[in-house]
């Protein structure tokens, strides 16, 4: 009886501390597919695990994307599907949670098999232009996307051509992302860059109908889907602008045929981790293998810790302060509709950091497409764009945005709108991180606040040249001069380092001493003084190494403190020793008929007499660029080495 009580009270201890441990979410998330056939036409649904809500956010939601197994693909969440031709297709889903806590749930590609078929269906015609890319979600670092690249084919008759998928910008150290898996359904096949030959040849209709763009002046910006003629200038630039690329031969494309290849992107874990940065992938179509006309079209995509639709990106994260004074820095509002009915007036209250000048806002592109508002009001659907003392005010006016729960829609996608825009710089600015949020208000409803968009400035170099005099007060007869050169980060605001190496000529006399000795058997027959004097001269040639911490106080006035250290490269020590007699102790009545002697010695050492010290400084100047003047007095841990430093200072 007692064994079983103490079992008894063990478990139920057991279970009490199982209670108020906090539970850790290590379940695995799995969306499944279920289907139903109806006559032709397959219907599919998301059968996806519950969401959890993140607290104070819109009401969480799932968007999803369906791969039919076909080369066609849906993002509806309930999609319909009628197959052309009997067998048996693999169909896959991902299911995005938005405003959920947890990571999207997986899902397993269901097999299904198709009898009953329309052989004559035709799929609806979604393009406009002849190349288009679209992804299921923005990319989370360690997750994966999918990007889907459209192709058309406009011409008049059947061709062969080539598909090109850059990704992996440059500009940044680490990749982004890795392809796991790339889909094609008619046929394309990979080849290598050997095989690319340049026909140099343009198809001339297609180049006077295009002709509003000069292809060759397209470098390093954002590309369009218009038609383009100087292949290899395309390429060699996307080679320059990104890291790797898949490359894809297609054949017997049909005219006014749309085909689909789909990537699987996994983003790695050493994604770039800023929240606000937009990055992007290229690709470029090549329709005909016969010419050189081809189209290039550029994704921008953010990157983002959770989905959420309301957000606020910059292409700007980083910026170089040295070259950024002629730079505009583009921003991207996003925002979604998620009521139970249409948005009409959309007002995006954005802040703008004091750097940036609000008057030079140039509206890039939006969604809904409307014009841009007039000075005085019109019934018509526009953008207006006002200001206030720290926001630009963008509001959609007179427009039509459905919800996303609001009945009969079916593409989330039409529920997303956006505003992009570019920005100059002030003409007074300083070298700090900015930080930027919308405020998003769908008719009279409380707004909606997105995530702090920033950008920072790398670090840059700044090299500087430093020359001047060093005034030791405790030293006899010293003279010292100074060149060097500094390094501190360009052209810094408030706290900064800066690390120096100084090279300096210094000479001083050593302290003089003397020794008397009384003679008493004398040749003069009387007993006198013998005295003995040493002198010592130095000439050193020292470097300096001084690492210190500086804060400009403003534009014209700096601070710092550190420490140095100092070896002597080279010290030369001559010294002098003098021999002479005197009848008294004092010195004063040299003894008849003698004569002082002289004798002299020297001695050279390398790399000795290492010293460290202390340091505190002003300059008054430039303090962020240019010249100055400062003064800088160093303590040394040795005594009698303490010095005064004069200097005059240019940083480039």
């Amino acid at each position: 009886m007692k064994t079983f009580l103490a079992s008894l009270f063990s478990l139920s201890t057991i279970l009490c501390l199982a209670q108020q441990q906090p539970a850790n979410d290590t379940i695995s998330r799995i969306a499944t597919i279920e289907h139903k056939i109806v006559d032709k036409q397959v219907q599919f649904t998301p059968n996806a695990p519950e969401l959890n809500q993140i607290a104070g956010a819109p009401k969480a939601f799932y968007t999803n994307y369906w791969e039919f197994g076909d080369g066609t693909y849906s993002k509806e969440n309930n999609p319909t599907k009628t197959y052309k031709k009997a067998g048996e297709y693999e169909v896959k889903l991902w299911a995005t949670n938005n405003y959920d806590t947890g990571k999207p749930p997986t899902s397993r590609p269901k097999k299904i098999r198709i009898d009953n078929v329309e052989e004559d269906y035709q799929e609806q015609a979604s393009m406009d232009n002849a190349i288009d890319l679209q992804r299921n979600r923005e990319p989370i670092p360690d997750e994966e996307i999918v990007v889907i690249l459209k192709y058309k084919n406009n011409k008049d008759y059947a061709t062969n051509g080539k598909l090109f998928l850059f990704y992996n910008e440059t500009i940044y150290n680490d990749a982004n992302f890795e392809i796991t898996d790339t889909r094609t359904h008619h046929g394309e096949t990979e080849f290598n860059d050997s095989d690319l030959v340049y026909t140099s040849k343009v198809d001339n209709e297609t180049y006077y109908a295009s002709a509003e763009k000069n292809s060759l002046h397209f470098q390093s910006k954002p590309q369009d889907s218009t038609e383009k003629q100087n292949l290899p200038l395309t390429l060699e630039d996307a080679k320059a602008n990104y890291k790797n690329s898949s490359k894809l031969s297609f054949s017997n494309i049909q005219p006014n045929e749309e085909r689909n290849v789909f990537y699987t992107l996994k983003t790695t874990p050493e994604m770039l981790k800023d929240t606000s940065a937009i990055i992007s992938v290229r690709s470029i179509y090549v329709p005909d293998d016969s010419y050189d006309n081809h189209n290039v079209k550029d994704m921008e995509m953010e990157i983002v810790t959770s989905h959420d639709p309301n957000k606020m990106s910059s292409n700007s994260t980083f910026l170089n302060y040295r070259l950024v004074r002629f730079k505009k820095p583009k921003f991207k509002i996003r925002f979604q509709n998620n009521g139970e009915g249409s948005a009409n007036t959309i007002r995006l209250e954005t802040d703008i950091p004091d750097m940036f000048d609000k008057t030079s806002i140039e509206v890039l592109d939006m969604y809904p497409k409307v014009k841009i508002c007039p000075k005085y009001d019109v019934q018509y659907s526009c953008l207006d764009t006002t200001y206030t003392d720290k926001q630009a005010i963008f509001t959609f006016k007179n427009i039509y945005l459905p919800g996303s729960e609001q009945k009969n829609v079916k593409e989330y996608d039409s529920t997303k709108g956006f505003v992009q825009y570019k920005i100059k710089f002030g003409k007074d600015f300083h070298k700090t991180k900015t930080k930027s949020r919308t405020a998003i208000i769908f008719d009279k409803n409380d707004p909606i606040i997105t995530n702090y968009s920033t950008t920072r400035f790398l670090p840059g170099i700044s090299i500087g040249a430093k020359a001047g005099y060093n005034l030791f007060n405790d030293l006899d007869n010293s003279k010292s001069y100074f060149v060097g050169a500094t390094i501190s980060p360009y052209k810094s605001y408030k706290w900064y380092w800066q690390v120096e190496f100084l090279n300096s000529l210094h000479s001083y006399d050593g302290q003089s001493s003397f020794t008397n000795t009384f003679l008493d058997n004398t040749p003069a027959g009387f007993p006198y003084w013998e005295r003995t004097t040493t002198t010592s001269t130095f000439k050193n040639i020292d470097w300096e190494i001084p690492v210190l911490a500086r804060y400009n106080v403003n534009n014209y006035i700096g601070l710092g403190a550190g420490l140095q250290g100092m070896i002597s490269v080279s010290e030369k020590n001559e010294t002098t020793i003098t021999r002479a007699f005197f009848e008294d102790e004092a010195g004063t009545f040299a003894v008849p008929d003698t004569e002082a002697t002289t004798t002299s010695s020297s001695e050279k050492t390398s790399f000795t007499n290492f010293r460290t010290g202390f340091l505190v400084e002003a300059t008054a100047g430039f303090a962020r660029i240019g010249p100055s003047l400062g003064a800088r007095y160093i303590f040394n841990f040795k005594e009698n080495y303490n010095y005064m430093q004069l200097y005059a200072i240019w940083k480039f």
